[in-house]
């Protein structure tokens, strides 16, 4: 009897990617959804803070008395912890994303093994489909040549490399013709595909928006220095999701220049209100805490933080990495003070996505929405703004793309019964 692998994916968008890569090399094996009922588990781990190492050891612990499946260790933790947890047989296997392709044989091995690989390659993998997903994810480069203070990703995914334009758009079409409508672009620095090789995402996206079924291209985390003259040019493309997420990690010139940023707030501003005026919703990555933070800088921040009218947030308190130069720096900044200052941010976009969305309503414009998953007669999606909507209804919906016109707003997300 085939052995049943299920596949546990820690943090980004790369590593749904990477995990839907393992998946389709797995000749020997079937993929299980269930993981109870898994024999073995392959932990695709994330090391972004102390937080995500935290819930990766965790995760690996209750497999170890629930479940009892042989553990595999991938993903940017594999570099980072990877070695502890082998050495405290906490994991059967050890191995790093360039190693990947070879799951089929690397889960076949009798013996225990830590093979680490190398963090230069460049992935050339194709995936015709994603198990469980209405979406589909485009891994479109790997690594970051941006050395900010507080972060360890350079160190567990190498400097940037971009992947073949020709390879990307394969994986687009044949991903169309199996249904895919909706394109996420991924990477570790997505904004800089085609840095120093006459290529750039903006043109990337321009050749996938011509290819048979993409329906709506959403384009992963950028920098504001990413959102180049070129990129403005396709703003008004139809297919281009009307949310984008740009990190401005700060929003005080001192602080950024503490985290080594190449941003800053004036440029930042101003790149936002033109985007608010072209009626985008608007995300953002926001590190509060971060040595340094003296309450006098956090006031400003805070009325910095406004005048961007973000919509959407993915904040978080600074967590120490070592090795990195934050790591190193004093005024270490108290954890209630920063849960606080989280919450403050948390409660300006709050109220930032609610007159998004009656504007929107305001302005008579249908929701968009691929619904990606169901509970009963509950179905939830996003729509173009990148705004969740559940949905309710006795016909199903899954996987179907919506034109919504009536709906309710809620205060995290809108709703509609048809």
């Amino acid at each position: 009897m085939r052995q049943k692998v299920y596949f546990k994916t820690f943090g980004c968008r790369t590593n749904v990617f990477d995990s839907q890569v393992m998946m389709s090399g797995l000749e020997d094996f079937d993929v299980t959804e269930n993981e109870d009922e898994a024999d073995v588990v392959v932990v695709n781990s994330c090391t972004v803070t102390n937080g995500a190492d935290s819930h990766v050891r965790t995760y690996i612990n209750q497999v170890e008395r629930n479940i009892g499946a042989k553990v595999f260790l991938t993903g940017c933790g594999a570099h980072s912890k990877g070695e502890s947890l082998f050495e405290k047989n906490k994991v059967f296997g050890v191995f790093g994303q360039s190693e990947k392709k070879e799951i089929n044989t690397l889960l076949k091995k009798d013996s225990r093994f830590y093979q680490i690989g190398d963090l230069d390659f460049i992935d050339d993998s194709v995936v015709d489909d994603f198990v469980g997903k209405s979406r589909a994810f485009i891994k479109v480069q790997e690594g970051c040549n941006f050395r900010c203070s507080y972060c360890i990703i350079p160190a567990v995914r190498g400097d940037a490399r971009s992947i073949d334009e020709e390879l990307i758009l394969d994986q687009v079409r044949r991903l169309g013709e199996n249904g895919f409508g909706e394109f996420i672009l991924t990477g570790t620095n997505v904004g800089s595909y085609g840095h120093r090789e006459g290529r750039s995402i903006a043109s990337l996206m321009k050749k996938m928006s011509q290819l048979k079924g993409v329906r709506r291209i959403r384009v992963g985390s950028m920098e504001p220095i990413q959102v180049s003259d070129e990129f403005k040019e396709i703003l008004d493309e139809p297919w281009l999701e009307r949310h984008l997420h740009i990190a401005v990690q700060h929003s005080s010139d001192d602080m950024l220049r503490i985290m080594n940023r190449r941003n800053r707030v004036k440029s930042d501003i101003e790149l936002f209100e033109m985007l608010n005026d072209k009626g985008f919703g608007l995300g953002t990555d926001f590190i509060v805490g971060h040595p340094g933070e003296s309450d006098a800088l956090w006031t400003e921040a805070i009325e910095n933080f406004k005048a961007l009218k973000l919509t959407h947030l993915h904040a978080f308190t600074y967590s120490k990495r070592d090795g990195t130069p934050s790591a190193e720096m004093k005024e270490q900044i108290n954890g209630n003070i920063s849960k606080a200052r989280m919450q403050e941010l948390e409660s300006i976009v709050t109220q930032n996505n609610i007159a998004l969305r009656q504007s929107i309503e305001k302005q008579n414009i249908p929701l968009e929405v691929l619904i990606e998953s169901q509970k009963e007669n509950l179905f939830y999606g996003y729509d173009q703004y990148f705004n969740k909507i559940t949905v309710e209804s006795s016909d199903d919906l899954n996987g179907n793309w919506m034109s919504i016109e009536n709906y309710e707003i809620r205060e995290k997300n809108n709703y509609a019964k048809l």
